[in-house]
């Protein structure tokens, strides 16, 4: 087996229910991961849509949910966590709507891709500020020796 980030909540390629969007609750779905990489120190979780604002002409990427220094030996992530439950020394940092925390999929138009992806890293990254998913990609350059990736799709029902 392989590095492998999973969630109840949908398949890997499948569609992400409602109620982790904008159109329902809002909240993180529950992740799982297994077969962290010999060596690894710490995990980044970044999400983020490349399909944005429409997937037929995206013109960014937009980020939902950026966390770093995760320990190795966290397992996953409960649906719909807060700040205070992440794992010891886990780090928030900043998504586009300039805030930490997960920010569900709310496309303004068309059908979108979100990806899950968990790096493990030879290293912490320590404490980045506000950082932003630019600043934690750059701090962890030269470190990654895994990554793992669910990607789950969301069109609005409105």
């Amino acid at each position: 087996m392989s590095f492998e980030l999973t969630s109840t909540a949908f398949e890997n390629g499948g569609a992400i229910p409602a109620k982790y969007t904008c159109e329902g609750d809002d909240i993180s779905p529950p992740l799982a991961w297994s077969q962290v990489p010999s060596g690894t120190k710490s995990l980044v979780l970044i999400v983020d849509d490349p399909d944005a604002p429409d997937p037929k002409h995206p013109k960014m990427t937009w980020v939902h949910w950026v966390l770093y220094d995760i320990p190795p030996d966290a397992h996953g992530l409960k649906e719909g966590i807060k700040a205070n439950d992440l794992p010891d020394t886990t780090k928030q940092g900043i998504n586009d709507w300039q805030r930490p925390g997960y920010g569900g999929p709310c496309p303004p138009i068309g059908r979108h891709r979100y990806f899950f992806k968990l790096y493990a890293l030879d290293t912490r990254l320590g404490d980045l500020g506000q950082a932003t998913k630019d600043d934690v990609l750059q701090a962890m350059s030269g470190h990654v020796i895994g990554e793992a990736v669910l990607m789950g799709t969301y069109q609005k029902a409105k």
